[in-house]
């Protein structure tokens, strides 16, 4: 009977503290969800960019490329 006691002056404290956890625990998943989509949207940017520079490159003769990255690397 002691223990029921006990647990019925400590039950709101630790309904408290389960309800503190749960905001925490949501507010650490909000905010690694929001990391992800920001780090897919630099990744789709950047394979965008890729893929630009990719098609442009394909476009010329190896040596027109070979120059152009030679002045690149100089400059």
């Amino acid at each position: 009977m002691g223990t029921l006691a006990l647990l019925g002056q400590v039950w709101p404290y630790l309904l408290a503290a389960a309800a503190a956890l749960a905001g925490l625990w949501t507010a650490y998943a909000k905010g690694k969800a929001n990391q992800k989509a920001r780090q897919d949207t630099a990744d789709a940017a950047a394979r965008t960019e890729a893929q630009k520079i990719d098609d442009a490159v394909a476009g010329r003769a190896p040596d027109d490329n070979r120059g152009r990255l030679g002045k690149w690397s100089r400059s």
